[in-house]
């Protein structure tokens, strides 16, 4: 755990593939610390304590009571909907259910926007979609346009959102997907390469407010997405709000949905249940107004 940014990507991406499920590695900890107990064996107990320190260094202010709380300006929702899902219209109004004020949506199909622009217009009066992504909001929209992850396609987007609050640019993305396998090992060179282009588009955003609505294919943990997860922080983690495991949604393993910002502040940040898509939907309560404290 304490090195893993030193286990090489060279090899089939391995340094990637760990830290995706770095969490995990802390693990085995209760069982050995069981063991100990069980042993009644001092040594083995003091030794059980270096694991601990190192994961509660890691993960200790991810894991400890909530820091946010309080009220907040904009609500907001990221979920990849899955392109093969069969009933857009119930995980729309799923989606509705938990009140937001802002949604991004990745992996929409061509075939299904329709169905998503339906259930979703009344109650979010301005929407833009790009591609296979899509953002909708009660508040107006300006400036949208696609962002080039050098795919070819339209996987992202970058929108002003003039909320009462005040101004933001959010932006919704979907990471190529990655592989895992025996052959090539952990296949990530396409998201990487997303990763960079979309680090270089937020490094050049000149609104002080920035939230990114994404499924990055990856934990922020993961030092291939660094051009990302450098210039941004996590919702989840400056809420305190654990892990917020949000994929696969039958029984989460990682973190790869995302809800990113710059500029603002978290009141609080959680995961919503499956809503019949592959990942679980992530969500944030945000302060604009960032304290300078």
């Amino acid at each position: 755990m304490a090195l893993h940014a030193y286990i090489p990507n060279g090899v089939r991406n391995l340094g990637s593939l760990l830290e995706t499920f770095l969490p995990w590695l802390g693990l085995p900890i209760p069982i050995l610390a069981g063991l100990a107990v069980y042993r009644r064996s001092a040594p083995a107990g003091i030794a059980v304590l270096l694991p601990i320190v190192v994961w509660l260094a890691l993960f200790g202010e991810i894991v400890l009571p909530a820091k946010g709380g309080g009220p907040h300006d904009l609500r907001v929702v990221s979920n990849n909907v899955l392109a093969g899902n069969e009933d857009p219209a119930a995980t729309s109004r799923q989606l509705v259910a938990a009140d937001p004020d802002v949604i991004g949506l990745q992996e929409i199909p061509s075939n299904a926007v329709a169905a998503y622009e339906a259930e979703l217009a009344s109650a979010y009066r301005y929407h833009v979609v790009r591609g296979t992504v899509g953002l909708w909001s009660r508040f107006p929209i300006t400036e949208p346009s696609a962002v080039d992850l050098r795919l070819g396609w339209d996987r992202a987007l970058r929108a002003v959102v003039h909320a009462p609050a005040g101004t933001i640019a959010v932006y919704v993305a979907h990471m190529p997907s990655v592989r895992v396998d025996v052959d090539q090992g952990f296949t990530a060179d396409q998201r990487d390469d997303s990763a960079e282009a979309l680090g270089e588009a937020l490094s050049a955003e000149r609104n002080p407010r920035v939230v990114l609505l994404a499924d990055l294919n990856g934990s922020v943990y993961d030092r291939a997405l660094a051009p990302i997860t450098a210039q941004l922080d996590s919702a989840q983690a400056a809420a305190g709000s654990g892990f917020g495991f949000s994929w696969p949604a039958g029984f989460p393993l990682a973190r790869i949905d995302h809800v990113l910002i710059r500029g603002v502040d978290v009141a609080h940040a959680w995961v919503l249940p499956a809503d019949g898509s592959d990942h679980r939907p992530v969500a944030a309560d945000l302060r604009l107004a960032k304290s300078t404290g």
